[in-house]
């Protein structure tokens, strides 16, 4: 970026926050927006509340009723973040910047609190650190599109203990039409909500913890949507099928692992080799290879076959196995490139919670949780759009370059300091 390229961005995100101004009571609320959203922008250390507040020389009890109680439609904003903005902006599919057009990335994430207070907060499976620890887990939905990638939807993962605690939730201002959800039936939400929202996906991309739930991926179906995602090595599938109605003995429904071991369809296909590219490591080397099953629905096989993968890191010697809904003649090839594009969601959170403070909110309001989320993905878009626009401008040489390099500090990008802008 070029010292014009950095004095253009301010204005640029005043135009970009007029968008959501609907969506605000008062000219205060907005004007709020504007502190939160460049503060998550900033350098700061801790990108929450009282921080933010500090170096805009704003009150910090009155940022962090911005959060929680001032009048503003978060879901509004959500839903203008998709509509007016993603699916304006993205081309349509069928015209993709490369062989794999949209992509809906799935996964959650998690948060490590102390206390007990946080919304959503207990013991549970941690993936942040590996392990059972106290926190929170959200479930999102990433976009990807080309190089261009953000997220777009966040949801509280309500935990079976919480749900049935009314009190706690109340006391957390948890609503009480908000029940405890499998994140997989939240996943499915977030999408059918996107596709009213006018956002279009080619393909939408998730772990086997999805990939497991046959609800899940019958729930894609009927949303109409191709999808490729992996499945654990127990995953029940058909490799072929009996002549007769039987659904006994050797033609019982096999194991993912055994079906692409021992499966008729299998046996006859021979490996292929797949290089398969990475943002930030070198491309990995997989062999795969794959046929049609049909997947398990009420104990019995379906009509409808399905695509079971299976590949093999040639350098690690791990093995995944996925399943889609693609069409029975689409490429291996291609099958294998969108499967590997889930990286892409870690990515989008890691660089949501080291760089925008997507994990730092402080406080026990449901709604200010929810709100700080969502103005996170606002400030995420806006960057992914700038960094999509630059990009472009780039000679041919480095249009598809996307490699670690000197980096302005995210103040610059956010326009002169917090203290002006929020005057």
């Amino acid at each position: 970026m070029n010292e014009q390229e950095v004095a253009e961005l301010a204005p640029r995100f005043k135009a970009f926050l007029k968008e959501f101004r609907p969506h605000f009571a008062t000219d205060c609320a907005f004007g709020h927006l504007g502190t939160y959203s460049r503060g998550l922008m900033s350098d700061l250390a801790r990108k929450s509340a009282e921080p933010i507040a500090l170096a805009a020389g704003r009150a910090v009890r009155t940022i962090q009723e911005f959060l929680t109680f001032h009048a503003w439609d978060e879901r509004a904003v959500r839903d203008r973040l998709q509509l007016g903005l993603v699916a304006r902006d993205m081309p349509a599919p069928g015209m993709p910047l490369d062989a794999l057009g949209a992509v809906g990335l799935v996964d959650e994430t998690s948060t490590v609190k102390k206390g007990t207070k946080t919304p959503g907060v207990q013991r549970q499976y941690c993936g942040a650190v590996g392990k059972v620890e106290n926190c929170i887990v959200t479930v999102h939905l990433g976009y990807l599109h080309g190089h261009f990638k953000t997220l777009i939807d966040s949801d509280l993962f309500l935990p079976e203990g919480w749900s049935q605690d009314r009190d706690r939730c109340r006391e957390a201002h948890i609503p009480d039409s908000l029940v405890y959800r499998p994140k997989w039936q939240i996943s499915l939400e977030q999408i059918a909500r996107a596709i009213g929202n006018g956002v279009r996906f080619d393909w939408i991309v998730f772990d086997e913890y999805y990939g497991g739930k046959p609800g899940y991926l019958f729930g894609l179906d009927a949303l109409g949507l191709h999808w490729i995602g992996e499945v654990p090595k127990n995953f029940l599938c058909w490799p072929t099928l009996p002549p007769y109605e039987s659904l006994q003995g050797p033609f019982a429904a096999k194991r993912a692992d055994n079906a692409a071991t021992w499966g008729k369809p299998f046996r006859k296909r021979k490996w292929r080799t797949f290089h398969l590219a990475h943002q930030t490591e070198a491309p990995a080397v997989w062999k795969a290879k794959a046929a049609r099953v049909h997947l398990v629905q009420g104990g019995r096989p379906t009509a409808r076959k399905y695509w079971l993968i299976v590949a093999k890191n040639v350098k690690t010697g791990e093995i995944k196995y996925f399943v889609s809904n693609a069409p029975p003649k689409t490429a291996l090839r291609l099958l294998m490139r969108v499967a590997f594009q889930r990286w892409n969601v870690e990515h989008a959170f890691r660089a949501a919670k080291s760089e925008i403070g997507f994990s730092h909110y402080e406080g026990r309001h449901y709604r200010g949780l929810m709100r700080h989320m969502v103005l996170c993905q606002l400030v995420m878009l806006f960057l992914a759009e700038q960094t999509a626009r630059l990009r472009g401008k780039k000679s041919g040489a480095n249009a598809r370059t996307d490699s670690a390099g000197p980096q302005r500090d995210l103040p610059l990008l956010a326009g002169p300091p917090l203290q002006t802008l929020s005057a």
